[in-house]
């Protein structure tokens, strides 16, 4: 270890798959040339938030990443994130840039961009019975016997509307790119203070998706007293909900800190993860060719007397 380095970096991730341990392992004697270790978990059970530390270093993906946040608690440390999973959003510095990334954290180079988190509470009766600070969505949705819900939506305690659907999220702008994403709605830059608000599978089309903004407080309240429904945070059940049960999200105190890494724009991330592609690659063993659409003089006369004929029929 580097004797002249005070950094403390805890080290975690999702120890039920061997490579990612294994490519702890292999990093450990290399990261403490630059920090000193002094706390490790791969369980996703430790509590993190009384560890002094400056800085996590989380291998695997965005679910890693999520434990991790729930883990530090209300205590976030600035995050390094090692993607050995799949999209990774959050977790998208490969294990090759992970040295130079904590040697320029290390000296005061790169930026850390703090992420909103909200706290969800479940009311029964007016008393909290459950509370959970969560970094990606709140969602309550329909379990067995799978019939649809009918939500009350209130922000700030105005009667919004009551969705028919099979349930209805409410996102942050991180999370906006997971649950929200598939059920439909938008994506929004990470760094915004505002949710997301939208059902899923609603009966009626006009229900779209609503953008607010993270000053407000949000309730979802179960009206009928037939289906079963559960309040799921960052993915996990948090409870079963009774009918006039109130789930109750507003943006919590803490946020989440990610370091950003040179190279790994916004858009970049997107554009990457989400495969859009804008010009189509050919690849073989010998050859790599952009396929680009070629207009010429020729195609545009073409192009211009077909349109004519299609005006004048």
């Amino acid at each position: 270890m580097n004797q002249n380095s005070n950094m403390r970096v805890i080290l975690l991730g999702f120890g039920g798959r061997a490579d990612v341990l294994a490519e702890v392992e292999r990093q450990r004697p290399l990261i403490e040339r630059y920090a000193r270790i002094v706390a490790c978990d791969f369980t996703g059970a430790e509590d993190m938030s009384k560890v002094e530390a400056d800085v996590a270093v989380v291998f695997g993906g965005d679910g890693s990443i999520l434990r991790a946040a729930h883990q530090m608690g209300h205590r976030q440390l600035p995050v390094i994130a090692v993607n050995l999973g799949t999209l990774g959003f959050l977790a998208d510095l490969s294990p090759a840039e992970l040295l130079d990334v904590l040697r320029d954290f290390r000296d005061g180079k790169l930026e850390v961009i703090e992420h909103l988190m909200f706290e969800c509470r479940v009311l029964r009766n007016g008393e909290t019975i459950w509370q959970q600070l969560g970094l990606n969505e709140v969602a309550v949705q329909t379990g067995p016997p799978f019939r649809i819900l009918d939500i009350d939506l209130y922000v700030d305690s105005e009667l919004v509307t009551t969705y028919s659907c099979d349930g209805l999220i409410v996102s942050t702008p991180v999370g906006s790119t997971a649950h929200s994403l598939s059920a439909g709605g938008p994506i929004l830059r990470k760094d915004l203070q505002a949710f997301v608000i939208l059902p899923i599978s609603p009966h009626t089309l006009t229900n779209r998706p609503v953008v607010d903004s993270a000053g407000r407080v949000i309730e979802l309240v179960v009206a009928g007293s037939e289906a079963v429904a559960s309040a799921v945070v960052d993915g996990r059940v948090l409870c079963t909900l009774e009918a006039g049960d109130r789930v109750r999200v507003e943006q919590a105190a803490a946020r989440f800190k990610l370091v950003t890494a040179p190279g790994h724009s916004y858009y970049r991330t997107l554009r990457e993860k989400l495969g859009w592609g804008g010009r189509l690659q050919l690849n073989n063993s010998n050859c790599k060719r952009e396929m680009k659409p070629q207009i010429n003089d020729e195609t545009t006369d073409k192009l211009g007397a077909a349109f004519g004929r299609n005006q004048s029929g």
